[in-house]
């Protein structure tokens, strides 16, 4: 555009000096004239040379860039590729795992029916030969003849089954029955040593402590039966009704607690002896008769420990017990 824009200019200001030139030729500043347009025209063509220069190094600049950015996006699709053949061949080699996979199970499913086929059969043929044995002993039992020592069926016998040709019939002798056999009542086995009372009555209480309660019940109830006038036997016979206490056998608890209260009414533990009573009436559902022992407790034993009073004083206020059952 720029060139055609100098040529048309080029011919014209050519025209110009033509016909300036005809015009005034015997002018004498025609030279100097021509002379200022020259320069123009030369001041003209650097202009449009360096417009071109520049014009032509943002091209090159341009097309430099453009190279670097289409190499990078050449490399990020290269490496797009490379990550996209290696996830095809990891799926591939799944797939490959799960028809392994599939069919492992199809030949275990195979093997387990066959099994189980077996399986029922030799179980059918137990059944019919268990069956069929049953049967052969069911006709040998009703071949049985009448009047022999094997037992029979009342309403199955007839009269000519009781005729037979031989002169003494097989009954069951009398001697037989009279052999009774009864039944041996074994004593009970002895828990307690052999040892002084003392050591007794600790190795008794000694299963209180590991809560061995029922084999506790069995040795306490054994030193009262052989030491009961022994000065521990109040106590044993209280640790006794604990076992059942604890247990929360309420009703064997009081049936004990109140052989301890009036077997051993002086004894170490007679207070707490007859408070566990009160208690234990209370939880069978006699009130009247369990506050009765419990608020009595201060009169029969003012001596009595404070923990016990104290005690008793909290389960009358529990039991709300009324101040006439005293």
């Amino acid at each position: 555009m720029i060139k055609k824009y100098i040529l048309s200019f080029f011919v014209l200001i050519t025209f110009f000096v033509s016909s300036f030139s005809i015009t005034y030729s015997d002018n004498h500043n025609v030279l100097q004239i021509i002379e200022a347009l020259q320069q123009d025209i030369k001041t003209l063509e650097r202009a449009v040379y360096s417009d071109t220069i520049e014009s032509s190094t943002s091209e090159v600049s341009l097309d430099s860039s453009s190279e670097e950015a289409l190499t990078r996006h050449l490399l990020k699709l290269s490496e797009i590729e490379n990550q996209f053949r290696d996830l095809t061949n990891k799926f591939e080699e799944i797939n490959f795992k799960l028809d392994k996979l599939s069919n492992r199970l199809t030949k275990l499913q195979s093997d387990n029916q066959l099994r189980f086929e077996q399986v029922e059969k030799t179980m059918g043929n137990v059944v019919s030969t268990g069956a069929a044995n049953m049967t052969e002993n069911t006709s040998e039992e009703n071949k049985k003849l009448p009047g022999t020592s094997e037992p029979q069926d009342l309403g199955s016998i007839s009269y000519k089954d009781m005729t037979t040709t031989d002169t003494t019939q097989q009954t069951q002798s009398v001697d037989s029955t009279s052999t009774v056999i009864l039944e041996s009542v074994e004593s009970t086995e002895k828990l307690l040593p052999e040892d002084s009372p003392e050591k007794q009555y600790e190795f008794a209480t000694s299963f209180l402590k590991v809560g061995d309660y029922n084999t506790a019940e069995r040795a306490l109830k054994e030193f009262v039966q052989t030491n009961p006038n022994h000065m521990l036997a109040g106590n044993a016979q209280y640790w006794f009704a604990e076992t059942f206490r604890i247990r929360q056998l309420y009703v064997d608890a009081a049936s004990a607690y109140l052989e301890g209260y009036q077997k051993y009414p002086k004894s170490e533990k007679a207070p707490d002896n007859l408070l566990k009573l009160g208690v234990s009436l209370v939880q069978i559902g006699e009130k009247d008769q369990g506050c009765m022992m419990i608020t009595s407790l201060e009169k029969e034993y003012p001596e009595a420990s404070q923990s016990i009073l104290q005690k008793a004083k909290y389960e009358e206020k529990k039991f709300e017990c009324k101040k006439d059952n005293t």
